[in-house]
């Protein structure tokens, strides 16, 4: 009887850890400690390991039209930085599609679409519970976001569209308590482009409040069990 037993639960928990698994995100979009390149990135790597789940899952759930790829997610050098500055760094793919009126803009506006719809909302999700805002450690953050600018012809390859925006500690800090609003936020930044592999350099973009992330919801999307969005 009770080997019957085992044999009629054993399916029921290995499909409950199916769905447990495919309802959690890939720990590889998170640079794991070894892949740091010096005490201070690893450091803050293992400090805020904890953190870093948090916000992996937290934009895997509630965001789920944008895609974190592998090691995504970390304390990275900026390539500009002269010394071992550490910045949370987050890069996402924004799945949309592709828009000739969109693409008919110029890249500026187009970026500057782009920043006023994702880099607040992201930024306040990698600030977490605010503990790493204390840590002297943190020298800022850096959002990546990267999108299709148009389908590729017949048998082409698609091409992308990406910026990556770098916030110095003290500019987050003060966006997060309200003090700077989204067009500061944008003069204060540096925000580098890429056509596809092509770097366009530093862009000069324009923002505003933009509440897309709050309001837009994925058609037939529904939450898993026992995750909460705010």
């Amino acid at each position: 009887m009770m080997t019957r037993r085992i044999a009629l639960i054993l399916p029921v928990l290995l499909l409950l850890v199916a769905a447990a698994e495919a309802a959690a995100p890939s720990e590889d979009r998170i640079l794991a400690l070894d892949r740091y390149t010096s005490d201070k990135g690893r450091t803050l790597g293992a400090t805020y390991a904890v953190t870093l789940k948090q916000i992996n899952t937290s934009i895997y759930h509630c965001m789920p039209w944008l895609e974190v790829p592998k090691e995504g997610l970390g304390f990275y050098k900026p390539r500009d930085a002269a010394r071992d500055d550490r910045y949370l760094s987050l890069r996402v793919y924004i799945e949309q599609e592709p828009s000739m009126q969109f693409a008919a803009m110029p890249v500026e506006q187009r970026a500057s679409s782009m920043f006023s719809r994702y880099v607040g909302p992201l930024l306040r999700r990698l600030s977490g519970n605010g503990a790493m805002l204390n840590d002297s450690s943190l020298d800022g953050f850096t959002v990546i976001l990267e999108w299709l600018k148009e389908m590729p012809m017949s048998g082409g390859r698609p091409v992308h569209e990406t910026i990556a925006v770098f916030l110095d500690k003290a500019t987050a800090l003060e966006y997060l308590q309200g003090m700077v609003k989204p067009p500061d936020l944008a003069e204060r930044a540096r925000v580098y482009g890429w056509d596809g592999e092509s770097p366009l350099g530093r862009l000069r973009l324009a923002a505003w409040d933009d509440n897309f992330v709050s309001t837009y919801k994925v058609e037939n999307y529904q939450l898993a069990p026992g995750v909460t969005c705010q």
